[in-house]
């Protein structure tokens, strides 16, 4: 095929609102009912060929589609859309200059260029990437419920459901009701069923030290974020006096340059990345290549919306270090934007053999949900 075919011609940009999907504050509060904000990006390249992906938008789509228009449209018109290596690295630099964008607003440009470059190929992205896996086992990850009979009674239907393993996001208001929280959903579900913890950055060193005994008692298999990621100091000392496996990085930026002192000084046990927030496919994957030379797990966080997570769950069949493919539950308040729903049955999620994303977006729901097109 010829440079010129794959030459990017433009990026099309729709700002959009779910209305009822998700209040933006029900992950830490589990209530309300104010919708949810979202971008759609859509690359076209010479050729004819195109990729869209959903992209996070924090609580503007408008705000956040407007300054991925005005920096990523200029800079990526006329590049070839093969050379994502080169790309990434340019605006790297451009973005550090003067860009200065939000975290999560390169990463579905990014994944749309290997969508691009999988389906001239022919390939599931999965395989275009570099096959490991077909099949992921996947685990639920809570909002914030009103109690510990709320949270067991969750814990027992994910289980119930078939998936392989729940992950409580504990209120973080009172670490004795959060110690209760965690001692209920295992009384729940057995001994056997897998569990995690992800407090979410809200405690001292010494409660997150008081937690993790707990934890290492119940058998969890990780406690995550329970100071903020960038407190490199804390997070190593918890790590060395805890058995159970500390797990941090998410939200920190530019990965993986600012990940490598973790991983490599020991900072946490286990490392976080996605396609969303982590620089797109490319930049996840580089963090999980580094993790994996030190024999450190990287495990794919959710990126909320489905059409994200599919290309999440394409990543986790590239690697061979994360144990898990995460969604948020209720599994049903975050099924839109894909056409056919998340690949999972029986607990696992199975990849295919169709070119690109295997999964159609749902251009009916993004219409209807289209406030603004950039």
């Amino acid at each position: 095929m010829a440079s010129s075919e794959m030459q990017i011609t433009a990026l099309d940009i729709r700002c959009c609102r779910a209305p009822g999907a998700l209040a933006p504050d029900a992950l830490r509060k589990g209530d309300g009912d104010d919708g949810l904000e979202f971008l759609v990006y859509t690359l076209h390249c010479a050729d004819g060929a195109s990729a869209s992906m959903f992209g996070f938008a924090g609580r503007s789509a408008r705000g956040a589609g407007h300054m991925a228009a005005a920096s990523l449209r200029p800079f990526l018109i006329g590049r070839n859309a093969l050379d994502r290596e080169a790309i990434w690295q340019d605006w790297r630099v451009a973005d550090r200059w003067w860009h200065h964008l939000p975290f999560y607003l390169y990463g579905p440009l990014d994944t749309c260029l290997w969508l691009v470059g999988a389906q001239a190929a022919g390939q599931p992205l999965w395989r275009y990437i570099g096959g490991a896996r077909r099949e992921v086992p996947v685990y639920a990850s809570s909002l914030v419920l009103p109690d510990a009979q709320a949270y067991a009674d969750e814990a027992r239907a994910v289980q119930d459901a078939g998936l392989r393993g729940y992950k409580i996001h504990p209120p973080g208001q009172s670490l004795g009701e959060d110690i209760e929280i965690h001692e209920a959903v295992r009384d729940a579900v057995g001994p056997e069923f897998p569990l995690m913890s992800d407090p979410v950055a809200c405690y001292t060193l010494e409660e997150a030290v008081r937690l993790g005994r707990v934890l290492e008692r119940l058998d969890y298999l990780w406690l995550e974020e329970p100071l903020p990621d960038e407190h490199f100091g804390a997070l190593k000392e918890l790590a060395r006096v805890l058995d159970i496996p500390v797990v941090g990085t998410e939200v920190l930026t530019r990965h993986p340059y600012s990940v490598a002192e973790c991983i490599a000084d020991r900072v946490v046990d286990a490392v976080r990345a996605d396609v969303s927030w982590s620089g797109g496919v490319t930049g996840a994957l580089k963090t999980a290549r580094l993790a994996e030379a030190f024999h450190v797990n990287c495990e794919l966080h959710t990126t909320i919306f489905h059409p994200l997570e599919m290309a999440n769950l394409h990543l986790a069949g590239a690697m061979s270090n994360c144990s898990f493919f995460e969604v948020l539950w209720p599994l049903d308040r975050f099924d839109f934007g894909l056409a056919g729903g998340l690949p999972i049955h029986q607990g696992m999620a199975r990849l295919g053999d169709a070119p690109g994303l295997g999964a159609a977006l749902d251009w009916e729901f993004i219409d209807r949900c289209t406030i603004e097109e950039l």
